[in-house]
């Protein structure tokens, strides 16, 4: 069993605890300074959590919740009183993190008042702690693990299951409404699943109201600019302005190998366009972007390490001029697309593979030449052909193509070549956190291979990445 598999279980069901009306007080035991976590007796080390954490605190204080913190060795008397003003102020949930390091009698306390206040307690990891509710240790069983949980929040407690993707459309409509008012929000459509997700949310709470910018920076794959065109502009009646944007955003690229240094200029860049195309209109006020959940985990947090930043999370400018509107924040992919088909986009939409907001420039490795552009574009579109032909589009969550920045000797018209490799990226996911390779038959990874050998120029070699995710990310850069 993956240790993150208990973790993404339990928040989501954490998820699920925060929005009932009336939950009692839930106790979670977490542990070490280190960021080790205690569920269930299950204990790993993940930076991961960290930045979980950071998103925690946040939705807790958003929904009136209290959150307290001990570490088991300070003074009893100011953390019971700490808890006791939480519960007389009506938190409607409580979590109370107790370090595993630390004494358990910071944990008694608390449970006693959690009982005088006639509300149920679940414990996990601190034996004095005496609880109605106490979890058993599981051995690594993820369904035991489960039940009991479910029993525990259903059973125990009394939730009612009241979070649902039509519910979430409803609230996000009018929080949207509140934010913004009467003023207009821009928009950086790229024609992504996110972006299409939130454009559909903003159009159905402020309406005409909202200006689409679809900026093509060069790094577009085949056809994709002219296609965004097309369905936003034309099918959906989206006020769309489309930026050509190529030159700019290539110059500014040039001779720039690190990706996060790409990363950042081009998130800066974005904005800057949107910035120069909203002095162009009235009253812009507002940024739309697709940022879920697992754009903010990777980029990193206060207490948590970045994996890599988000153009839309760590490629900010500082002194941007817009307040951002990112109703999706709390999503994964896999409720993102639920969200969409809720607001009635088109399957093929919505369940479209996903494409990264700096697009090929984070799959032309190192510095971007216009060379190894054009053979990431090229190959890119033979294999969304190949796979579409096979079946595998409908079947694979997410399938591309990287040239990295180095040759190798092949041999091409009877004579000695010195040009780029193609590698293939084949993944299946639910929720971009983790994934795993799609095993792709021989004998269309053998068609794919004569197709890019032969129609795209300055490529000998083609190869296919069997990382899975972790230890790799999904994109390269």
């Amino acid at each position: 069993m993956k240790k993150r598999a208990i973790l993404g279980w339990v928040l989501k069901a954490l998820s699920l605890i925060f929005v009932v009306a009336l939950m009692p007080v839930v106790g979670i035991s977490c542990g070490r300074k280190q960021a080790d976590v205690h569920v269930f007796y299950y204990t790993f080390s993940d930076p991961f959590i960290s930045g979980v954490r950071k998103e925690m605190d946040r939705c807790f204080d958003e929904a009136g919740i209290s959150y307290q913190n001990y570490d088991g060795n300070g003074n009893q008397t100011t953390q019971t009183e700490q808890v006791q003003t939480a519960i007389t102020k009506g938190a409607k949930l409580l979590v109370v993190n107790i370090v595993t390091t630390g004494s358990d009698d910071a944990a008694v306390g608390i449970v006693a008042l959690a009982k005088n206040a006639g509300i149920p307690v679940i414990a996990a990891g601190h034996q004095k702690a005496l609880c109605e509710v106490k979890l058993p240790e599981f051995a690594n069983d993820e369904e035991a693990i489960k039940e009991a949980l479910k029993s525990f929040v259903f059973d125990v407690c009394k939730a009612e299951t009241n979070w649902n993707m039509k519910n979430f459309v409803a609230d996000q409509v009018e929080l949207i409404r509140q934010q913004v008012g009467d003023k207009k929000v821009l928009l950086a459509l790229s024609g992504g699943v996110d972006s299409s997700v939130v454009a559909a949310l903003l159009l159905k709470a402020i309406g005409d109201n909202l200006v689409c910018v679809h900026v093509n920076h060069g790094l577009m794959r085949k056809g994709e600019s002219e296609a965004v065109v097309e369905v936003f502009g034309k099918q959906l009646c989206a006020n769309l302005v489309y930026v050509d944007a190529t030159e700019r955003f290539l110059t500014k690229l040039e001779g720039v190998e690190d990706p996060e240094q790409k990363r950042k200029i081009i998130g800066g860049e974005f904005i800057r366009v949107f910035e120069e195309e909203a002095r162009k209109l009235d009253g812009i006020d507002f940024l739309g972007q697709g940022t879920i959940y697992p754009d903010i985990v990777e980029s990193g947090t206060k207490t948590a390490k970045m994996v890599k930043s988000h153009h839309n999370v760590g490629g900010l400018p500082e002194d941007m001029q817009f307040e951002l509107v990112e109703p999706l924040r709390q999503l994964f992919k896999d409720e993102v697309r639920a969200c969409g088909l809720e607001l009635g986009l088109p399957y093929e939409m919505v369940y479209r593979q996903p494409f990264p907001g700096p697009g090929l420039g984070v799959r032309v490795l190192g510095a971007i030449t216009r060379e190894r552009l054009e053979a990431v574009r090229e190959s890119d579109a033979i294999l969304r052909e190949e796979f579409a032909n096979a079946g595998l589009d409908k079947k694979v969550w997410q399938y591309f193509t990287v040239v990295p920045d180095f040759k190798s000797v092949g041999v091409r018209d009877n004579a000695r070549s010195y040009e780029y490799p193609v590698i293939i990226r084949a993944v299946n996911t639910v929720d971009a956190m983790t994934a795993t390779i799609e095993r792709v038959d021989w004998d269309i990874l053998c068609r794919i291979t004569d197709r890019i050998l032969a129609e795209v120029p300055n490529v000998n070699r083609v190869c296919y990445d069997m990382s899975p995710k972790p230890n790799a990310t999904i994109e390269w850069e």
